[in-house]
């Protein structure tokens, strides 16, 4: 590996080695015999590093030891479930900067969005800290005499994590910190594109596991494919509680599997997000928010702005204004790592096929480009990675349209009236996350009310990517319906029990019934 970044030192204070294995208990690291897989940098096409898969044994092994840590932990009051989850993340911000430049390299995202991961891991453990002391229930009145009803949340079990490429830290965390407070262990399952993300961040969570003498089991690592666990791990009853962040259609297939067993699923698939931008937005603001939500991550983010409604009336001087914009970010597409950068590349080829093929139809369709359509070859883009991000005029009824493509491409329409636009809106399978960029009230209220968009995140004056951990993330529709991170996501990782107490003397029925024997 060439070292113009210094990744060779990154890589050593992560704990990672040449070959590394994919399977942990926490601080013990299996000797796992599976295939290996080897990870490559997509800017620059460098091994950054191998892993060997775990075996079905590994995989029993790691169960057992999840669940015989969760009678464990489940003891543990939460308020100090809480301390340990504050030392996660105190660690944390001690490698930020290392694991920032890790996922930046691995995943292809920019250094400075690398960074911005990283802190949201921190983020949600410091309101997981915090939670700790608030797993409140409620109080009923009981309609019996000398009786209490209250409910309360328990600890749930050990909940399985599978994590997609685009954020490969981010999303464990927010549901590994909130899980670890509720009580429960966790295991976790990352993209085979980005394994070393896994293993470092497992690396930095030992440290706490050790300086605290835990048990084994609590949080977990498991890394192996299709051909070793092929549905064992969605299908595994000791895990009432799955949550996957994927596709579309691996939503579906993990909602059917788990719900066969009735089990819990929190489902964060596939987005279309949208911005409308009314002629009475502030335009500067709205033009930051959607280069930013289009071209972000190189389009490869859940909450992308894919799609984009102007008001006619200034529809053609905006979208030159767009353009040129484009023009402006496009020189500035590069290696992940240089700080002048962007852009960064697409993941893989197989995404770069994606781009081209969803272009194709767009045109086939009569989709006109206004700008991009290319990948990028020659020096600094020998990956075949790289490519320009499009600007495609389209209509919102176009199949491609209503298809997700996890590539920069920005489909613009332009409508008549807020009506129209949210009409336009919501007619997508998809339901993750929308804006509106507008300084009449009338406009934004009905946006967000009832009449308004129909996504699990509704934003005005700022674009649809970059929610802050404090919300409840998640969508509607086809997106799958689940939520994590901030607000009371918190409830699903527990289960919820209602008590009523009886301090009297009498054995009053409820209803009024009689049963006297």
């Amino acid at each position: 590996m060439t070292d113009k970044f210094g990744m060779k030192e990154t890589l050593e204070r992560l704990g990672l080695t040449e070959l590394n294995s994919g399977a942990t208990t926490g601080t013990e690291w299996f000797d796992t015999t599976g295939k290996i897989i080897e990870s490559y940098a997509p800017a620059d096409g460098e091994l950054i590093g191998k892993i060997q898969e775990a075996s079905k044994e590994d995989y029993e092994k790691i169960m057992e030891t999840a669940k015989a840590a969760f009678k464990i932990w489940r003891e543990v009051p939460a308020p100090k479930r809480g301390e340990i989850v504050r030392q996660m993340g105190e660690e944390l911000r001690k490698y930020k900067a290392d694991l920032g430049r890790l996922v930046s390299y691995e995943m292809g995202k920019i250094y400075q969005e690398g960074l911005g991961e990283v802190q949201e891991m921190i983020d949600i453990a410091d309101f997981a800290v915090g939670q700790s002391r608030q797993l409140y229930g409620y109080t009923m009145q009981s309609e019996r005499e000398k009786h209490r009803m209250f409910d309360h949340y328990e600890p749930l079990g050990v909940v399985g994590v599978i994590s997609a490429f685009n954020f490969p830290v981010a999303v464990w965390a927010w549901n590994t910190m909130l899980a670890l407070i509720a009580g429960d262990t966790v295991v976790w399952k990352p993209s085979s594109k980005t394994p070393l993300c896994a293993v470092a961040t497992q690396n930095i969570m030992a440290n706490v596991l050790r300086a605290n003498n835990l048990p084994e089991g609590i949080i977990n690592l498991v890394i192996a494919g299709s051909k070793v666990l092929g549905t064992d791990f969605i299908d595994d009853k000791r895990m009432p509680l799955i949550s996957v962040t994927g596709s579309v259609a691996i939503g579906r297939k993990v909602a059917s599997r788990v719900g066969q067993r009735l089990g819990k699923t929190i489902l964060e698939l596939g987005g279309n997000n949208a911005i409308i931008v009314s002629k009475e937005a502030d335009l500067d603001m709205a033009l930051r928010a959607i280069v930013f939500g289009a071209v972000g991550t190189a389009g490869q983010r859940c909450t992308s702005t894919r799609r984009l409604f102007i008001q006619e009336d200034i529809y053609d001087a905006y979208v030159e204004r767009i353009v040129n914009a484009y023009k402006g970010v496009s020189e500035k597409i590069g290696h992940s790592l240089d700080s002048d950068t962007l852009v960064g590349p697409l993941i893989d080829k197989s995404s770069v096929e994606a781009y081209t093929w969803a272009i194709g139809e767009a045109e086939k369709e009569g989709g006109k480009v206004l700008f991009g359509n290319k990948v990028l070859s020659g020096k600094g883009f020998e990956t075949g990675t790289y490519v320009l991000p499009t600007i495609i005029e389209a209509k919102n009824e176009f199949n491609i349209v209503q298809e997700e493509t996890f590539a920069p491409i920005l489909y613009v329409m332009k409508f008549k009236d807020i009506d129209e636009a949210i009409q336009m809106h919501n007619d997508v399978p998809q339901g993750l996350s929308s804006a509106i960029f507008s300084r009449n009230m009338l406009e934004t209220e009905k946006f967000i009310s009832a009449a308004g968009s129909d996504c699990g995140i509704a934003n005005v004056n700022i674009g649809t990517s970059g929610a802050e951990i404090g919300g409840a993330f998640g969508g509607e529709k086809d997106t799958g319906g689940g939520r994590e991170s901030g607000s009371d996501s918190w409830k699903i990782y527990m289960r919820r029990q209602t008590t009523t107490i009886n301090f009297g003397t009498e054995l009053p029925l409820a209803q009024g019934i009689k049963f006297d024997f």
